[in-house]
């Protein structure tokens, strides 16, 4: 995180001397302030791991992205050309998300997809309950799922 605030601080920074307030001259300071903290993280011991971060998450961004079209166009066409092909039904997927912020990040990434909703957590936190619309390959579609959580999970480590 501190490297995230390091990183803001030097875009702002490069705006505020460049004088131009632009949101393209913010990426240009995001990038240059990004390059400046891989090159000082050796030396600095709060920047740890921070230069590793930046790709997983531009990565991740990439694949939810892909995921959230292929899911937008699954539905819409579904809706769109009758007779619904829809198969509903519930699944239980087992998690490896662990701690309680892990947990809601999956969940949430599962509801923001369209055709699957998060309904609810074990007890012992240890399976989610998913409302699929398209429940046509159950294995596929918890695979499908369970991909997800991993790519989320690799932000937090």
């Amino acid at each position: 995180m501190t490297g995230a605030i390091w990183n803001l601080l030097l875009a702002l920074a490069w705006v505020i001397l460049s004088g131009d307030f632009s949101g393209l001259n913010l990426v240009v300071g995001l990038v240059f302030g990004y390059i400046t903290l891989v090159l000082i993280e050796p030396q600095v011991d709060a920047l740890a791991g921070y230069p590793g971060r930046v790709p997983r998450i531009l990565g991740f961004l990439g694949f939810f992205v892909k995921e959230l079209v292929q899911a937008n166009l699954r539905v819409g066409f579904d809706i769109l050309t009758p007779p619904w092909h829809m198969k509903p039904g519930v699944i239980a997927m087992p998690l490896a998300a662990r701690t309680e912020l892990e947990i809601t990040m999956v969940a949430n990434l599962i509801s923001l997809t369209p055709g699957t909703l998060s309904l609810d957590v074990s007890d012992d936190r240890k399976v989610l309950y998913i409302h699929a619309m398209f429940l046509d390959d159950e294995e596929e579609l918890r695979r499908n799922l369970k991909e997800m959580e991993c790519r989320a999970l690799e932000l937090f480590r």
